[in-house]
């Protein structure tokens, strides 16, 4: 049936809805994307959608460390070579991500699935610290690296987390800030590059 308004069809309409429910996707994006999922052909639509369903029948969360997995362990966790010493907490399963391209780190993870965020309502019940204590509590790491964002509610939840840590005496390190490689100090404004100095590190 095709829509008096836009003169294209419900079922097309609908599409272009659900799209725009996707983060970042605006009613030009969503469109766009319609558009090319009805030229496209038949064998790779379904091969789309069955890769849609799929993921939310397999994939799920490591029970130790909240990242995304289709096994029972993610990829992390089970690797013998990874150094247990050392734990780095992240907001999101997509910050692991950014973490491992940087091919620096070879510590384990621990994802808290969210940030602190009072007036959204989301306190230390809604994210995974109750099992970070207990992962420091029976695993006694080295140290801690904090690696959650730079805004209100990642500083938050680093400062949080540095105190409930703190009984367990151990290392517990936030992950510097600064200004981007290639960028100028004229134009760095004023928060990053008081965070860049904040962050100094002395040079060897």
């Amino acid at each position: 049936m095709v829509n008096k308004a836009t003169g294209l069809p419900d079922s097309l309409l609908r599409l272009i809805e659900n799209f725009k429910r996707f983060p970042g996707i605006g009613q030009r994006t969503a469109q766009r994307l319609a558009f090319f999922i009805l030229k496209s052909p038949s064998n790779y639509i379904k091969e789309l959608s069955d890769s849609i369903v799929k993921i939310k029948e397999v994939i799920r969360f490591c029970k130790i460390c909240n990242n995304l997995s289709d096994e029972e362990l993610c990829g992390v966790c089970d690797n013998p070579a990874r150094d247990k010493s050392v734990i780095c907490v992240v907001e999101e399963p997509g910050d692991v991500i950014a973490v491992e391209k940087t091919g620096r780190f070879s510590g384990l993870y621990h994802v808290l699935l969210g940030a602190l965020s009072p007036l959204d309502g989301i306190g230390p019940e809604e994210l995974k610290i109750k099992e970070l204590l207990s992962r420091v509590r029976e695993k006694k790491p080295k140290e801690i690296i904090i690696a959650t964002n730079p805004d209100t509610e990642g500083e938050t939840t680093a400062l949080y987390l540095a105190k409930v840590l703190k009984p367990f005496n151990i290392k517990v390190t936030r992950i510097g800030y600064g200004i981007p490689v290639g960028a100028e100090l004229e134009y760095t404004d004023h928060a990053t590059l008081l965070k860049a100095i904040d962050s100094r590190r002395e040079l060897t």
